[in-house]
């Protein structure tokens, strides 16, 4: 029986080479698959680098997933900048891509332009190989002011999270034929800007897939159905690790998730178990073992004894 794997099993495997942004539009215009994720400290990003993912985000989701926030308006730049140096050093395939956190996606008229570009080129000082920006047509002259300073930008329409009061919660965008024909306005605007790929968030299908036929650039769902060139899921909840707000005396670790989420892992419990057993052999003396101890040699024991 052969051992080379058969044409369905290689299709889904991506070539060997560093991801850029060229070949990440390559990419759609070869009908391949763009596979993205979050990531936000370092082994985790060597873990996904190894497993063939195209694009890492450091995604402001940080905010939820790894600070603590209720929503991704507090994290700061220099909270962003952490996650990026440690993802950074954890990488050598994947294209690495950093969310500016809310605050500077702003017009670029805007007297805080200068502030969104030194914030963009310290995060491409720092490793990062392209910055995400939420928002429209009303950010194209950010993002080409940013395309105009050698900086790659992946835009982000739909559902935005940073717009999470100015949108009433998070909600499902382009329900209607007129939203619908804003939201392509806004992606064919942001492609002419200089964006070299979009994420769709939270769009009906049929939408995203318009938005995707209409498009150059690669366009990267989230809650947007399969018709989009790529997909992208925050990482802690693929492994079923994303957890509510803690109550004090309270076990429970079930929280929300998306729609959109399929979960292949559940690491919550994993961990749950694992740290629940180590507390019991702590408590009943099993932990440490003999064989999770130092011993002196005899002699310099019986020295110690005298």
């Amino acid at each position: 029986m052969s051992s080379h794997p058969s044409p369905a099993e290689n299709s889904t495997q991506r070539p060997a080479g560093k991801v850029t942004v060229p070949s990440l539009i390559k990419a759609k215009q070869r009908n391949e698959k763009i596979v993205a994720l979050t990531a936000y400290d370092y082994p985790t990003s060597v873990i996904l680098d190894h497993a063939g993912v195209d694009v890492v985000l450091v995604g402001d989701s940080a905010a939820n997933v790894v600070f603590g926030y209720e929503t991704t308006l507090p994290v700061s730049l220099d909270e962003m900048m952490l996650c990026l140096k440690a993802v950074r050093r954890g990488l050598r395939r994947a294209l690495l891509v950093a969310d500016l956190p809310f605050g500077y996606g702003l017009n670029a008229e805007s007297p805080a332009s200068e502030e969104v570009l030194k914030a963009a080129i310290s995060f491409m000082k720092n490793g990062a190989e392209a910055v995400k920006i939420e928002g429209g047509i009303q950010h194209a002259d950010q993002v080409k002011a940013l395309a105009q300073a050698n900086i790659p930008v992946m835009g982000h329409i739909g559902l935005m999270p940073q717009s999470v009061h100015a949108m009433g919660g998070y909600r499902v965008q382009g329900k209607t034929s007129s939203s619908a024909d804003e939201l392509l306005e806004d992606a064919l605007a942001l492609e002419a800007a200089g964006a070299f790929s979009l994420v769709l968030e939270g769009i009906p299908e049929e939408v995203a897939e318009r938005i995707t036929e209409k498009l150059q650039i690669p366009t990267i769902g989230i809650g947007a159905g399969e018709k989009c060139d790529g997909q992208i899921l925050v990482l802690h909840d693929l492994l079923g690790l994303t957890v509510p707000p803690p109550v004090l005396g309270q076990g429970a670790l079930k929280g929300r998730k998306p729609r959109f989420v399929r979960e292949y892992a559940n690491v919550k419990e994993t961990i749950l178990g694992a740290v629940q057993e180590y507390a019991k052999d702590v408590r009943t003396g099993t932990f440490p073992s003999d064989k999770e101890t130092y011993r002196m040699s005899e002699g310099e024991s019986e020295k110690i004894a005298q």
